[in-house]
């Protein structure tokens, strides 16, 4: 019998449309959408059904956005039956997914995580915009060669890996004038260098002034202990109590997501199968390249339930 461990998504994953055909088939996806749309005092549910699309890729409304669907395609699996067969033992989430997944498995309530989400989405915005930065996927080379680009890059600016996302992909985020020499210093290196389309250098230095601002939010948060452990970003391995959860969500902002680190944590506790629960497929994808031996299920809409 599979081992199941349940991963939510991060930012990125949000494209216009994402949840509205899941809620048209479920009652509890549509309620959580509704709830959202109270607690935020604004309109989430139409940008996340109809857009616009560059409203809805800003970070302070691309993350309560998907946040909010990844929590509703849940409701929606809870309502169909599906949580039951999968009797999930652990769970995990890239960067903003570790909020779902600390939601889901109870550590944090719906409107106090959702609030928590929308905070860290406007701090992160406003950093990003007090800064110039940047971030670039370095392909094809291990994490010494990545940190060699980094060093050779950065001449006296922020230049650090952000993402570890499987075996040969590797982000980096800083400067964008130090990202625009990663590309370069890459090739040098025998690597492949893909600038990204992102407001900022998340997960750098430059959050700093956001790490600050979520301490002060998480410090209010109400977060209880849960027979459910999920996975942290910033340790690749299982959160301790209500105070670890504080401290990892908050140096998770400007520190390293260690994603393949984190699965291969969970692989290792014998999770064979692993349930991507929100938007798009990245996380899904990303399995296959950490491990091909485990059984990678996808819930980003209404073919999920059919």
């Amino acid at each position: 019998m599979a081992k199941t461990a349940i991963i939510f998504p991060g930012q990125g994953a949000q494209v216009v449309g994402m949840g509205k055909d899941v809620a048209e088939i479920s009652e509890f996806a549509r309620k959580t959408f509704s709830r959202a749309n109270d607690v935020l005092g604004w309109d989430l549910q139409t940008l996340c059904f109809e857009g616009p699309a560059e409203r809805l890729n800003a970070t302070d409304v691309s993350q309560p956005a998907i946040f909010v669907t990844s929590v509703a395609l849940w409701q929606a699996c809870i309502e169909k039956g599906m949580t039951e067969a999968w009797s999930p033992g652990a769970m995990a989430g890239l960067s903003l997914g570790e909020y779902s997944a600390l939601h889901v498995a109870g550590w944090i309530e719906f409107d106090d995580a959702l609030q928590l989400v929308a905070q860290r989405g406007r701090l992160m915005q406003a950093a990003a915009e007090a800064s110039k930065g940047g971030m670039v996927s370095i392909m094809g080379v291990d994490e010494a060669v990545v940190n060699a680009i980094c060093a050779e890059a950065a001449e006296g600016g922020v230049l650090s890996p952000a993402n570890f996302n499987c075996q040969g992909q590797i982000v980096i985020s800083g400067d964008a004038a130090a990202c625009e020499r990663a590309v370069a210093a890459a090739e040098k290196h025998g690597a492949r260098a893909i600038p990204l389309v992102v407001a900022g250098a998340f997960h750098s230095d430059l959050m700093q002034p956001a790490v600050e601002g979520l301490e002060k939010a998480l410090a209010k948060a109400e977060i209880k202990p849960s027979g459910l452990g999920v996975v942290s970003n910033v340790s690749a391995d299982y959160h301790g109590g209500p105070d670890d959860v504080r401290r990892l969500l908050r140096e998770q902002v400007a520190k390293p997501i260690r994603w393949q680190m984190s699965i291969e944590k969970l692989i290792a506790d014998g999770y064979d199968q692993f349930v991507e629960v929100g938007p798009g497929r990245v996380l899904t994808g990303l399995m296959r390249k950490i491990d091909r031996s485990a059984k990678a299920v996808n819930v980003s809409s209404v073919a999920a339930f059919s």
